[in-house]
């Protein structure tokens, strides 16, 4: 490791007899020196950072490091003040601004300020965030992917810290670690209508592990619209519609049948489609038997990725509000269903309640983070339980249409 030492003028002494305090502190460019890795003053992020005093000249007093980001190395002064060196990893690929303070055997401040650059990471760990931005329902979970897997406490928690979501209006939330690669954010309750919600990334540059360091990602903007809530209850076979906490319609409806129960719980809208053309074998029923259909559908609102739809179902209208017919799917008329359709948008919220089906996972199959109480979320934060200022899609299951 080569020694960089700071140019510049040699520290000076006071005259006169005034008071070394007094004056503007002095150039203590002969008296310190950096250490460096290569030429022109790289530094290696994996090695520490150490600024040394040379002997028998000044004494350091402070050292202050930070990169481009504003980001500050923490370290520790040697008790003589002869050598500071850095406790917290350097980031990879930045520029440095070190700030050191000297003082003289007469007591007078010296200064130098030197830059450096660090060396650029090998292997990057970015984030890709969702959803796209838009505007959206105010069920709408943030998702963060990375691009390699975290698994320890330590290295969770730095990732974590780096994820920024700020809100306007301010909301609570906290992010949910669901695996090594993805991470859920949601406020305590529901984003309120009509907010913005703004999410990027501070992990640039920093180290997460040996050979792992944080890279750039694309920060995120979304708003939200009005608060949609939509009730399903397979007891009453009714869907009340709520805008802003008031009901404005209500319409008459079938769900799943013995064997075919549609999940209770709180889903949020993941998509439109005009026309979608439903299989019995999509969803392994064989071909040919009792309950097997091939059906055009229209004006589907999908709530799975398993195949969970709200959708037009002109075929049942004489069981809906009457008795539950379908193979999980939620049926109404075409008229409504287009009405439905017309009114809802991504991440929009639909409970359903009174069914004798499952309850609706968390994550895997859509986003079911609604059904996860509070206390339980914060669990699954790295940062334990530190609510941050502003909040799935699924995992492996496919996009299975059922009627």
């Amino acid at each position: 490791m080569a020694p960089l030492t700071a140019a510049g003028l040699a520290a000076c002494s006071s005259g006169g007899g005034k008071d070394p305090l007094a004056g503007s502190p002095y150039q203590a460019g002969d008296g310190v020196a950096v250490n460096a890795v290569g030429s022109g003053g790289t530094l290696d992020p994996d090695k520490p950072l150490e600024v040394t005093a040379k002997e028998g000249g000044d004494a350091l007093t402070d050292v202050l490091a930070t990169d481009v980001a504003g980001r500050a190395l923490r370290g520790e002064l040697s008790a003589d003040g002869q050598r500071w060196r850095s406790t917290s990893p350097l980031a990879a690929g930045v520029r440095y601004t070190v700030s050191i303070s000297t003082e003289n055997e007469e007591g007078a401040p010296g200064r130098r300020v030197l830059h450096f650059e660090t060396k650029p990471a090998g292997k990057k760990l970015t984030v890709t965030f969702g959803p796209k931005q838009g505007t959206y329902g105010v069920g709408q979970p943030i998702t963060a992917e990375l691009s390699h897997r975290v698994k320890s406490p330590a290295q969770r928690d730095l990732v974590e810290r780096a994820l920024k979501v700020r809100t306007q209006p301010w909301t609570e939330g906290a992010w949910h670690w669901v695996d090594g690669k993805e991470l859920h954010y949601r406020p305590r309750d529901y984003w309120p209508a009509h907010a913005t919600v703004r999410v990027h990334s501070a992990l640039e540059g920093l180290k997460v592990r040996e050979g792992l360091y944080g890279g750039s990602s694309k920060p995120l903007s979304m708003s939200t619209g009005d608060r949609i809530e939509a009730v399903a209850d397979a007891g009453s076979l009714e869907m009340k519609f709520k805008k802003n906490g008031k009901v404005v319609k209500s319409f008459p409806i079938t769900t799943g049948k013995a064997g075919f129960e549609t999940r209770n719980g709180i889903k949020v809208v993941l998509g439109r489609e005009s026309f979608v053309r439903m299989t019995s074998a999509s969803i392994g029923i064989a071909a040919g038997s009792a309950d097997s259909y091939d059906l055009p559908v229209h004006w589907a609102t999908r709530l799975t990725n398993s195949g969970e739809y709200i959708h037009g179902a002109p075929w049942s209208t004489g069981d809906q509000g009457v008795s539950n017919v379908s193979h999980g799917c939620t049926g109404m008329s075409t008229e409504d269903a287009r009405w439905f359709f017309d009114n809802v948008r991504q991440g929009d919220l639909v409970e359903h309640v009174n069914t004798e089906g499952e309850d609706m996972a968390p994550f895997g199959n859509g986003f079911g983070d609604w059904n996860m109480e509070w206390k339980d979320w914060v669990k699954g934060s790295a940062v334990q339980n530190e609510a941050q200022q502003g909040g799935a899609r699924g995992g492996t299951a496919r996009l299975r249409p059922q009627v």
